[in-house]
């Protein structure tokens, strides 16, 4: 008995530690740190972590964009004209400026300045809803075009918005599918404006029941939500314009490349007779049989120098492959050297200038798209999900729980945001400046 008494009184002993001891700490500050400070640098330690990840996630597809487009210059050169400059430059502007308020409210959650904080998380949210609009616009109209990933590419510069029933008949689209491509806008549209009517009902009934707090939030949050709008309004009127359209057609003529103007060439060379190819290619061949004469006149000097009759002496001899190897490599080097290789250029990969004319294909062009959209994509779905955590805090900031003391929250979303902003503004040159 003496033993189950001093246990109990031990356990009480410690019942009554622990309610003092957690009558020490703020609300705000949770039971496991014993500071402010400590609380505020694992937060901070924890966010940079987690900032790290997004980085190398990230990092990826920028590897994969740095290889396709090595390998493909053309293409993402091409492709990048049907890309708005002005809408990707407004995005960049409007994200900047969320930088901005961003960084501002951290501040005023330092100085406990509430009204301010609760506005310039506000304005920040608005802007992030002003990109999303934005990026509506430039998503809806690329779909309606057939500027897809692999697989689903399907634009023709001869018609570059079919209706919906030329993409069931000759593409083969499904109805829906066909529907939804030629109405992309309103699919996008749908779920903001049933987050503005549900947040205007908000408001409504948080006014009519005198409950100061809900009407507090609400407000601001339909400010927000009505953003969107203005981001979509604005997104109609610069893509209207004709600088887009202009770049359809540079885009157009651009995807035939260096061979759009060779068959200018030839169409001039033949006059009135367009089947005459024997004759294009002997002028060729005249061509390149003076260009030959000229550099054989000035013959370049073997690598190899004086030991270059020994070693195509010791080649002749079969077992020395790795000799015949040498020599050959030498004599095509010489070749090239001489202007012999001009005879053929068919013979030869001249790089970029000899590639496929066309590279509006869905092998090709699909592959840029296809990067573009996985890339904008996630960055809009990060968009996203900072909108819902700056939601969070907005109410909080409404509610006035942070001070001098405890602005954690505010400084960790915000370095969040200041990550999500600086990846568009590496986005914006890579696909939107390539040209």
């Amino acid at each position: 008995m003496a033993t189950i008494d001093s246990v109990t009184t031990t356990t009480d002993a410690h019942a009554d530690d622990s309610h003092g001891h957690d009558h020490d700490h703020p609300s705000w500050l949770a039971h496991h740190f014993d500071s402010p400070e400590q609380q505020f640098d694992s937060g901070k330690l924890g966010i940079w972590l987690f900032l790290v990840t997004e980085i190398l996630f990230f990092s990826g597809m920028f590897c994969a964009y740095a290889i396709f487009r090595m390998l493909r210059p053309e293409v993402f050169e091409g492709c990048s004209q049907f890309l708005n400059t002005k809408l990707g430059a407004i995005n960049t502007g409007v994200l900047l400026f969320s930088s901005l308020t961003m960084a501002w409210a951290v501040r005023c959650s330092q100085t406990e300045e509430h009204k301010k904080l609760v506005a310039l998380i506000a304005t920040t949210l608005s802007c992030a809803m002003v990109f999303l609009g934005v990026k509506s616009i430039e998503y809806s109209h690329k779909w309606g075009m057939g500027l897809l990933p692999p697989g689903s590419y399907f634009y023709s510069a001869a018609n570059e918005h079919p209706t919906a029933q030329q993409l069931v008949e000759i593409h083969g689209f499904s109805e829906s599918m066909a529907y939804f491509l030629t109405n992309s806008l309103y699919f996008i549209c749908a779920p903001f404006a049933l987050v503005a009517v549900g947040v205007l009902v908000w408001l409504i009934v948080a006014k009519v029941s005198g409950n100061a707090f809900q009407y507090a939030c609400a407000k601001p949050l339909l400010v927000v939500a009505l953003s969107f709008f203005g981001g979509v309004g604005l997104g109609m009127i610069l893509e209207s314009g004709g600088e887009h359209h202009d770049g359809e057609h540079v885009a157009a003529a651009h995807i035939d490349g260096d061979h759009a103007d060779a068959e200018h060439a030839d169409h001039a060379h033949e006059g009135d007779d367009h089947g005459d190819d024997d004759h294009s290619h002997t002028v060729a061949a005249d061509h390149s049989e003076e260009a030959a004469d000229e550099v054989d006149a000035t013959m370049v000097e073997s690598p190899l120098g004086d030991d270059y009759a020994a070693v195509k002496l010791l080649a002749e001899n079969e077992t020395n492959t790795g000799l015949k190897d040498l020599v050959a490599a030498e004599q095509t080097q010489q070749s090239i050297a001489t202007g012999k290789v001009l005879t053929d250029p068919s013979a030869s990969d001249m790089g970029i200038s000899t590639v496929e004319g066309n590279v509006n294909t869905p092998r090709q062009a699909g592959v840029f798209f296809g990067i573009y959209y996985c890339m904008t994509g996630v960055h809009a779905i990060h968009i996203l999900a900072g909108i819902g955590v700056l939601v969070w805090l907005l109410i909080r900031a409404v509610r006035q729980d942070f001070n001098r003391q405890y602005f954690g929250p505010v400084d960790y979303v915000g370095l969040y945001w200041h990550l999500v902003d600086l990846i568009w503004i590496y986005l914006f040159p890579l696909l939107y400046l390539i040209r």
